[in-house]
């Protein structure tokens, strides 16, 4: 009998995504966003790059801006419009203080009950290892959680007006290998198709495959895997971290 995972909380108004690069939150969590926008609650995006060592053929200087118009318009799609860039440096992004005093910022502008970020973990399970960049965004998302709530952390943001923020109850973790949680991913699972495929010159790079294709049958795959531990409905995973 496969263990089944818990329902996501509801009890919540705002949301911060904050994950390293645009198309991180399309590969899966789009689809659970999306239903969150429905229901009227209010998700923002914060990225740590823009993405702009992402496409080989393309240099940085040129990439970058193309991918930043490429993640708005996906954000549009599931019924975002507040994406932020920290403008940290693609493939090289540093666990630090910078790093945490950014995101920590963030959460205190923005001030939201959930956090949600992707896997801070060496491996998405088994031998698959993740990024740098994954984890060090990950893991700095983690500790920025409580370091928003802590006045005697960074008071240079106080300072700037950015006053603490407690509120975060939890921080959910997509993509990792030992979820807890999850999110019907039904209404959702076609937007969160057409949210991947906004990002149409990163996709191109990346497959020969028909775009469209590639985005639909990668994430409804997914999601149905997924759905075996949610009762049969397809679904977006997460660990969640309670504070």
């Amino acid at each position: 009998m496969t263990e089944q995972l818990e329902p996501m909380p509801t009890d919540w108004r705002r949301a911060l995504a904050v994950v390293a690069h645009p198309d991180d939150l399309e590969y899966g969590c789009a689809a659970a966003i999306a239903g969150w926008t429905d229901e009227g609650r209010e998700v923002a995006y914060l990225l740590a790059t823009r993405g702009e060592a992402g496409i080989d053929a393309l240099e940085p200087e040129k990439c970058a801006p193309l991918r930043e118009r490429e993640q708005r318009a996906s954000a549009a799609v599931v019924g975002v419009s507040g994406v932020e860039f920290l403008d940290h440096r693609d493939g090289v992004i540093e666990y630090g203080l910078p790093l945490r005093r950014d995101i920590a910022g963030a959460i205190r502008k923005y001030r939201p009950e959930l956090v949600v970020t992707l896997n801070h973990r060496d491996t998405w399970g088994g031998v698959a290892w993740n990024t740098p960049d994954h984890r060090a965004v990950g893991r700095a998302t983690l500790d920025a959680a409580a370091d928003a709530g802590n006045r005697w952390i960074f008071p240079e943001l106080a300072e700037s007006g950015l006053l603490p923020w407690n509120g975060v109850r939890w921080v959910a973790v997509a993509g990792s290998n030992a979820p807890t949680h999850a999110v019907d991913a039904t209404a959702g699972l076609e937007r969160s198709v057409k949210s991947l495929l906004a990002h149409r010159t990163y996709i191109e790079a990346l497959t020969d495959e028909d775009p469209e294709a590639y985005c639909r049958t990668f994430l409804t795959d997914h999601a149905r895997a997924e759905g075996e531990r949610f009762g049969g409905r397809p679904a977006v995973t997460f660990e969640l971290f309670t504070r």
